[in-house]
């Protein structure tokens, strides 16, 4: 046989024996941990497993799953790397000056506004909107819930502090986002963080909640979900946007990331496109 045929059946053979070992992985991820990752988009999973092969030197998939399975605390390693944690002050601040000028007039006659952040991450995002929502004089009637799978991350976002060396960035993302304010009334700093208002905090929640495994906890007017969707398969995006038509009240308005849609879920006729360009929609 040609030599070259012999190269595609070696390789075919590697990815056959990589997919079945990420496959193992994931399931035994989830029956230690409870952490479903396996229907999340293989692309990016694995680019997480490579970086941690790289650091802890490890050479195979197998070979992480056993340090998973018999070393203490290695799970939460792997339960840190998988979970997904981008996120940045009034990140794409054309998407908060659209909320800030098109949603929040039909929120204002509301004699409560609930308004969910899933997948909040280290809470940039959620920090971001209690401080429109003061600005807006909504803040006293919103609560903001703030989610995520990762206790590790919430813990950070509870806190409130930032690093220093990004707020010239946030300040530039807070004045296209539309802010009435000088930003640095925000936070006060020393030479490495800023800390922010602790009064932020006083109208948001945060607790831990799994998108993929756990259920609607209540009905919000506003559900944000940005760039998280992006990393899940076609059957458990359909799963999570199921779970959150459940969660939003008649007329609520759902946010997504810039890369993400509902155009192609089952739910797309569920929804009018409020302001397609910046993926916000309202259910009908």
């Amino acid at each position: 046989m040609d030599d070259k045929y012999w190269g595609i059946e070696d390789e075919v053979e590697d990815n056959l024996t990589k997919s079945i070992e990420i496959e193992l992985l994931l399931e035994g991820i989830y029956r230690l941990s409870g952490f479903d990752f396996r229907q999340y988009m293989r692309s990016s999973i694995w680019r997480r497993i490579q970086n941690r092969m790289r650091l802890d030197k490890i050479p195979t998939v197998t070979r992480l799953l056993e340090k998973a399975v018999h070393e203490p605390g290695y799970i939460d390693v792997l339960l840190n790397d998988f979970s997904i944690n981008v996120t940045e002050m009034f990140r794409d601040p054309h998407f908060f000056y659209s909320f800030r000028k098109k949603v929040v007039p039909h929120l204002r006659d509301l004699p409560e506004i609930r308004i969910w952040h899933a997948g909040c991450a280290t809470g940039e995002e959620v920090f971001s909107m209690a401080i429109l929502m003061e600005e807006e004089g909504l803040v006293h009637k919103t609560k903001i819930y703030a989610t995520d799978m990762n206790e590790n991350v919430l813990e950070k976002a509870k806190r409130g502090i930032f690093p220093l060396s990004k707020m010239q960035t946030y300040t530039k993302n807070y004045m296209q986002a539309g802010g009435t304010h000088a930003f640095s009334e925000y936070y006060t700093t020393d030479f490495k963080n800023a800390y922010f208002n602790s009064s932020l905090k006083d109208n948001i929640i945060f607790f831990q909640h799994n998108l993929v495994t756990d259920q609607s906890f209540n009905e919000f007017h506003v559900i944000i979900c940005r760039n998280v969707l992006i990393y899940f398969t076609a059957v458990l995006q359909n799963q999570v946007h199921e779970l959150f038509y459940e969660s939003l009240c008649p007329g609520g308005f759902l946010g997504l990331g810039d890369k993400e849609s509902i155009r192609f879920a089952e739910r797309t006729g569920s929804y009018s496109e409020f302001n397609g360009a910046e993926r916000i929609y309202r259910k009908i």
